[in-house]
């Protein structure tokens, strides 16, 4: 095979094209001697031209000599026209080239490579093709590479999981046949004018669509296209990105539930304050009644039925305000297992003989500090949620534990972190929860009953119970095999109830008192009754209907108001307001702030301020009196 000729046969033309070859040529003669030389090759064995071709041979640059001997043949096998060998440079370690040889009767010509450059050039091309496919495979969105025709020619790791295949099964066939069957229609012609209009934008536009597993499942994916070559034109291959979308579409569902809670427990938050005011001033005047009307009066049992009736309709708004968590506790330290044994009573009956209530207690349960009648609330929500789970009857298991948990953990959308609760689990055998409702049943008015056997609002006033007490409401449930749901409350660390609180009762059963109060309420009807109720306790009472109103009240009379009792909701200027400004003025006043909403809705404003107490609405006669006499003790 010839390929060039050298020598003095090549015009200067050649030479010079030969000089510039990215490769060594060489040629000799019969003895070795070399005849030609182009200038990459004098390079690689770092000599000068006219030495190489001033008589040396062949054999004085090869590093191992010929095993035959002959200075003409570089390798040992004289039919062997090509391989690699180590030439000897003038300086330096010899160099490993790449020979290609062809014989011409007694001329050899040798076109020669730097085979140790090429093995790098090949060993830099190999890491980064392993670094490529590292990043290829490993990439947290799935990729695919599809050609003109809408097969698949390459996928990731993650767009493999994403279908649930192997790679061996992706490749070749169709995108659309992992879609699910809804949007495969034109799903080739959607991916290619989304990847012309993303073609050279930073931001590309996406469609979304639903990816159908080979499990079963369908997985909602956003999907990117981009022209593989995009001088390719519109029938070139697409590289398009998938991007799981189910965490986002959980997010956003969650997103909207919460926007949902917030909007309704805004709205329950001021319905209940209206009714708070309603119900204060029926039961306040109940009261008020009943101071002239005692037992065996012909109007006593009426008065007692309008003040029960009160009563229950301000349990409702209590329910309402611990949905919506705007609730003010009034939490003590308990022990469970206490409140369970004087709460199962009121539970058989409840449940009703056809179930069966197991109460399984834990040893030396830790205690807890909380509202004890929001906590038999929500024990007795979950037993008639689980009633009515068990139409037929079953049983009804309510356990209780310690639960010491070391680090955070999941579960489902909670994330609960480390520390030590009591767990309560109330179990039941009933028919359970179907997985596509499981994660509504504490949505406010979701019920699955039937229209008129229930409110929906049991379960929520759970969730807004126990979150507002700083615990979790976890649920696991098994279709035709019962649900479980389990409280975790945090543990109490401090001493236990003693005798203290049975002091505080003791003191608060003289309820007269003496000097000057200043009630200020803008509802009349509560204002009318309190401003009564106070003065029959032995009280002076001046009321303002404003808080400005109030204000002036208290330039004008200065020292001479022992007590502020004002509505923290009020028109104009607001209860947090006069006190601010009332307490500039006299910085010692006494305060007691009343109010249909949760104490910490206007706690944070009043920060710096001591000696400020709190009455929940609705309040009866003696808890106002209760708390005035409380409010004007002198401090301990």
């Amino acid at each position: 095979m010839k390929i060039f000729g050298f020598g003095k046969r090549s015009g200067g033309d050649w030479r010079a094209f030969l000089d510039a070859a990215p490769v060594g040529l060489f040629e000799t003669v019969a003895d070795g001697k070399f005849t030609y030389a182009n200038a990459r090759f004098a390079e690689m064995l770092g000599r000068p031209h006219a030495e190489i071709l001033g008589g040396l041979r062949l054999a004085d640059i090869l590093d191992e000599p010929p095993a035959n001997g002959r200075p003409g043949d570089v390798f040992a096998e004289p039919d062997r026209l090509s391989g690699e060998t180590r030439l000897r440079r003038l300086s330096g370690p010899p160099v490993l080239v790449s020979i290609e040889l062809t014989r011409e009767h007694d001329i050899l010509r040798g076109v020669v490579r730097d085979a140790g450059r090429e093995r790098e050039m090949a060993a830099a091309l190999q890491r980064g093709e392993r670094t490529f496919r590292r990043f290829f495979d490993n990439a947290p969105v799935g990729i695919a590479l599809i050609d003109s025709h809408g097969r698949l020619t390459e996928t990731n790791a993650s767009f493999r999981r994403l279908a649930g295949v192997e790679r061996e099964d992706a490749i070749g066939r169709g995108l659309g046949e992992f879609v699910a069957a809804e949007d495969r229609n034109n799903l080739i012609d959607r991916i290619r004018t989304l990847a012309a209009n993303s073609a050279g934008r930073d931001a590309p536009d996406r469609i979304v669509l639903r990816l159908a597993t080979r499990a079963g499942k369908e997985i909602d994916v956003a999907i990117f296209a981009r022209p593989l070559d995009e001088t390719a034109g519109p029938d070139g291959a697409i590289i398009v990105h998938l991007l799981d979308m189910t965490e986002q579409k959980r997010l956003e569902t969650q997103f909207a539930q919460s926007q949902k809670m917030q909007a309704v427990g805004q709205l329950a938050g001021g319905v209940a304050h209206d009714f708070n005011n309603l119900l204060t001033a029926m039961i306040g005047f109940c009261d008020l009644l009943l101071l002239r009307h005692q037992p065996g009066d012909s109007s006593f049992a009426d008065i007692m039925q309008i003040r029960q009736n009160a009563n229950r309709a301000a349990n409702l708004v209590r329910q309402l305000l611990a949905f919506s968590r705007q609730q003010t506790l009034q939490p003590k330290v308990l022990d469970v297992t206490e409140v369970l044994t004087e709460l199962s009573h009121l539970l058989r009956r409840l449940i009703g003989a056809a179930i069966e209530l197991k109460v399984v207690h834990a040893r030396d349960p830790w205690l807890l500090r909380v509202d004890q009648g929001q906590l038999e609330q929500v024990i007795i929500n979950l037993a008639v949620n689980a009633r009515d789970a068990m139409g037929k009857g079953g049983v009804l298991t309510i356990r209780t534990s310690n639960a010491a948990r070391t680090a955070p953990e999941r579960h489902g959308d909670e994330e609960i972190p480390a520390g030590d609760y009591v767990r309560i689990d109330v179990e039941d055998t009933g028919t359970g929860i179907a997985a596509d409702i499981l994660s509504r049943i504490f949505e406010p008015f979701f019920s699955t009953k039937a229209v008129g056997s229930g409110t929906g609002l049991g379960l929520s006033t759970v969730y807004g119970i126990v979150r507002q007490t700083g615990g979790f409401v976890l649920v696991d449930s098994i279709v035709g095999k019962g649900s479980t749901f389990t409280l975790l409350l945090p543990r109490f660390v401090g001493p236990a109830p003693g005798e203290a609180d049975s002091a505080v009762q003791a003191r608060r059963r003289d309820l007269t008192g003496a000097g000057t109060v200043l009630l200020v309420e803008d509802e009349d009807a509560v204002r009318l009754f309190g401003a009564r109720a106070l003065r029959n306790k032995g009280y002076k009472v001046v009321e303002a209907k404003t808080g400005d109103a109030a204000l002036d009240i208290v330039r004008d009379m200065g020292m001479e108001i022992d007590l502020m009792i004002t509505d923290v909701v009020m028109p104009q200027m607001d209860g947090t307001t006069l006190i601010r400004e009332a307490r500039k003025l006299f910085p010692e006043m006494k305060i007691v702030c009343i109010s249909g909403y949760a104490e910490e809705q206007f706690r944070q404003n009043l920060e710096g301020f001591e000696n400020v107490h709190f009455l929940p609405k609705p309040f009866s006669l003696d808890q106002l009196a209760a708390k005035a006499k409380e409010a004007m003790r002198p401090p301990t």
